[in-house]
This record gives C-alpha cells, sequence and structure tokens, in this order.
C-alpha cells in the first residue's frame, strides 16, 4: 500500500513537472525579461520626452504611472498563462477591494492628489516652494509622492495627498517678487539722511528694478529705535542676491556716514554701601 501510494506521488510529481512546472519556469523566465523590458522601455521613453521638451511635471507623473500599469499588466499575463483564469482572478480583486481600498486609503488620496496637481498645476518641476514647515525646489512628481530638494540638498517626500489639502506657497510662479527690509537708527540721526542713504542703496544695486518703483519710508517709532521699511522689487531668481547685498551694504553705509544702529542695552547701578 506504502509502495503504491510513494509511486502515485512521484507519478503525479513527473506529470506536474512535465506540464505545469515547465510552465511555472517559463512564467518566471517572462516575469524577470519582461520587468527587465518594462524598465528599459520607461527608460528610453523619458530621454524622448525630454528631447521633445515635453513638460517635465507631465512626464514625471506619466512615466511613474505607466511603470505601474505596465508592470500589473504583465504580472496578470503570466498568471493567465500559468492557467488561473483571468475571471478568476478578477473576481478575487473585487472581493478583496473594499478591504485594500480601507486599507490604502492614504495611498488612494495620495494618487488622487498627484492626478489633482496634474491637472491644476499649482507648481511645477523646477519651482521653489513651501508646503507644511518645508521648502525646496520640485524634482519630481510621481503618482504617490512629490519630491523636493531643500536648500542644503535634502531630499523631502511630501505625500501628494496632504500637498493638495494644504496651503502651497509658490515662489516661482511669478515673474518678480518684492524684497521688504525694515532697518532701525537711533533717535539722534538724522531721518531724512538715512532716507537718503537707503535711496541710494537702491537706486544703485543692478538687480533692483525700476519699476514697480521701490518704496522707502519711515514706518514705525519704536522703543529704541526709528525703523524705516524698504519695498524693493526684483527678478525672482534675484531675490536672495538683492535681500543680503542689501543687508551688508546699509550696514556698511550706515557705519561710513556715521548713522548708529540701536542694540538692546542695559545701564546697572552699584550704590556704596556703608556701615
Amino acid at each position: 500500500m506504502n509502495k503504491f501510494n510513494v509511486e502515485k506521488i512521484a507519478d503525479f510529481v513527473l506529470n506536474w513537472l512535465a506540464n505545469s512546472g515547465l510552465k511555472l519556469v517559463i512564467g518566471v523566465i517572462v516575469l524577470f525579461i519582461g520587468w527587465k523590458v518594462i524598465n528599459k522601455v520607461l527608460k528610453k521613453l523619458n530621454q524622448i520626452l525630454n528631447k521633445k521638451n515635453i513638460d517635465p511635471t507631465l512626464t514625471s507623473f506619466f512615466l511613474a504611472f505607466s511603470d505601474i500599469a505596465l508592470k500589473i499588466l504583465l504580472v496578470v499575463c503570466v498568471i493567465s498563462y500559468l492557467g488561473v483564469k483571468t475571471t478568476s482572478f478578477a473576481a478575487i480583486i473585487a472581493s478583496a477591494g473594499l478591504a485594500v481600498g480601507l486599507a490604502l486609503q492614504g495611498s488612494l488620496a495620495n494618487f488622487a492628489g498627484g492626478v489633482i496637481i496634474l491637472l491644476l498645476r499649482p507648481f511645477n518641476v523646477g519651482d521653489f516652494i513651501e508646503v507644511s514647515s518645508k521648502s525646496g525646489v520640485v524634482e519630481k512628481i510621481s503618482i504617490f509622492y512629490t519630491h523636493i530638494i531643500s536648500s542644503d540638498n535634502k531630499e523631502i517626500m511630501i505625500p501628494n495627498g496632504s500637498l493638495v489639502n494644504g496651503t502651497i506657497i509658490n515662489y516661482s510662479s511669478k515673474e518678480l517678487r518684492r524684497v521688504d527690509l525694515t532697518f532701525g537708527v537711533g533717535y539722534g540721526d538724522d531721518i531724512l539722511k538715512v532716507k537718503r542713504v537707503l535711496a541710494n542703496l537702491v537706486d544703485n544695486h543692478p538687480l533692483i528694478l525700476k519699476e514697480p518703483e521701490p518704496f522707502i519710508a519711515l514706518s514705525d517709532q519704536a522703543a529704541s529705535s526709528i525703523n524705516f521699511v524698504v519695498r524693493a522689487w526684483c527678478k525672482s531668481e534675484d531675490y536672495w542676491t538683492v535681500h543680503f547685498d542689501l543687508l551688508e551694504q546699509s550696514k556698511l553705509k550706515f557705519d561710513e556716514e556715521g548713522i548708529s544702529i540701536p542694540f538692546p542695552q542695559m545701564d546697572v547701578h552699584l550704590d556704596k554701601i556703608e556701615n
């Protein structure tokens, strides 16, 4: 009886190897080769789209979506080749869809967010944005995440769902930006002289635009200083250069003209105690 069972099992294994086993091996090989082919095709497609000057935002999202769609199609084809009925496979997916959907609510929200970003275009690849206290240049918009590079070269991945539901500040969407700075001087300084010095700095800076016209005015009589506000327009890419130049040049010019810059001070009086 045992001998009969062993022979029966051996026959079953041999039959399976002769029929389904070979199919399984071929299926694995097809899956492996197909995976490699898809990666190469997408890489080549990326090169073609870049040469055609297609919008980088559209390109990154399209490639990410195509990558997932093609690989899912490959897996379904291999499963069908192995003899698993696709109708049964679809029924299993449909029955598990609700559970998977509940488990992947965040991912589905991120996918929907990616589609909304693609349609509404609140920003594009290459824009400098700020969202959720994070800021940087948009490097890539994938299906689930937007990748930005911070000013100190860190990669930050922000879920698309939180992006579309939060406040986005796009510093690159407009051609011009305004530099707003406040300068405090002492109460004993000549305010007309201070205003003239600031006006000369603004007028002589090569990156500050004449139109819209710069604005300089006394803005506040504070507790220990007279404050002047300077508002100057420049191209968006020149913002930080103008910002830091005005801070540095104003300090040098104030020192040269004898204009004081107040800072917190404390007078300490010591009383001599006699015995």
